[in-house]
């Protein structure tokens, strides 16, 4: 029988070396080889002005604090303790406390300004030439939509998602602009070339996430968020993580990101596009035989007895 002593002191300690040892063994993350001390290198346009402003914080937060101890360490060493030294009230000085209230408050105000403007930037409308890419949550995992030659993506309603119309794609295609629309596991995107995520979810609430993009989003039930665009400025596989608990299978929510070079995305997008445009050619003419063959077996006389 194990003593209320080890379950109290030993237990907790076995469970925490337990924990460290799975994740040397990459059962939670995968392995950072970069940038240890940091958040990993960002490779979008956004990612980079929000380091910025992130490291401008934490440089003027550092300085001040390096000044402040200073000047602590200093008012502890002159107004030390001393035998036969009288201790002297003090009121202060005005002029000082209001010079120290004022300049953080406009720093502060100034870095308020600075923020919304970067993040009313980064929240504005995508480009006109940002590629639209339909993505759905689902626990536990997610459905990639991407649009053919034409650019386009189908007709959907976010009502009619559901588990047999993944996409809550319209019948019938009424614009025709999804006949080449295909899905993939993974996020495939060019570099270069704004990219608009149309973000949506089938259950409950889920956060599409890329720390190297610095995106970090909720896709809410019943929702269509549209104004999630990045531009990624160079090549290299990524991943695509839910940052919002959802659920048992939450730790396993994940999908490849890749961003390839212009060149490989149009070979893709081409195989891709003639392989769905043949999917649905073959559909649409078992559908036809279907049809055909129906009114046939209606008109056929009912046996009698």
């Amino acid at each position: 029988m194990i003593s209320p002593r080890f379950s109290r002191r030993v237990l907790p300690l076995l469970v925490a070396a337990l924990t460290l040892l799975l994740g040397q063994n990459h059962c939670f993350a995968e392995t950072r080889t970069t940038n240890l001390w940091w958040a990993p290198d960002a490779v979008t346009v956004g990612g980079h002005k929000v380091d910025h402003l992130l490291t401008f914080v934490f440089n003027l937060t550092g300085i001040t604090f390096i000044i402040v101890a200073a000047v602590y360490a200093w008012f502890i060493v002159k107004y030390r303790y001393r035998p036969g030294v009288r201790a002297v009230y003090s009121h202060g000085n005005d002029k000082l406390e209001a010079i120290w209230t004022c300049i953080p408050a406009v720093v502060f105000i100034g870095l308020a300004a600075y923020s919304n403007h970067l993040w009313k930037e980064l929240r504005s409308a995508a480009p006109a030439d940002a590629i639209p890419i339909d993505i759905v949550a689902h626990q536990f995992g997610w459905f990639i939509r991407n649009p053919g030659l034409d650019g386009k993506l189908g007709a959907f309603d976010q009502k009619l998602l559901s588990t047999e119309n993944t996409f809550g794609i319209f019948d019938g295609d009424p614009d025709g602009a999804g006949k080449d629309d295909y899905s993939s596991s993974d996020l495939i995107i060019p570099v270069g070339r704004p990219v608009n995520v149309i973000l949506r979810s089938q259950d409950v609430i889920h956060s599409f996430y890329i720390p190297e993009f610095r995106m970090y989003q909720d896709a809410v039930p019943g929702r269509k968020i549209d104004w999630v665009w990045f531009t990624a400025d160079r090549t290299g596989s990524f991943q695509l993580a839910c940052s919002q608990l959802c659920g048992s299978g939450h730790y396993n929510m994940k999908a490849a990101v890749k961003v390839v070079t212009q060149e490989e995305y149009d070979k893709i997008v081409k195989e891709k596009s003639k392989e769905a445009l043949l999917d649905n050619l073959k559909k649409q003419s078992a559908q036809q035989q279907h049809d055909d063959s129906a009114p046939a077996a209606a008109s056929q006389p009912v046996a009698q007895r």
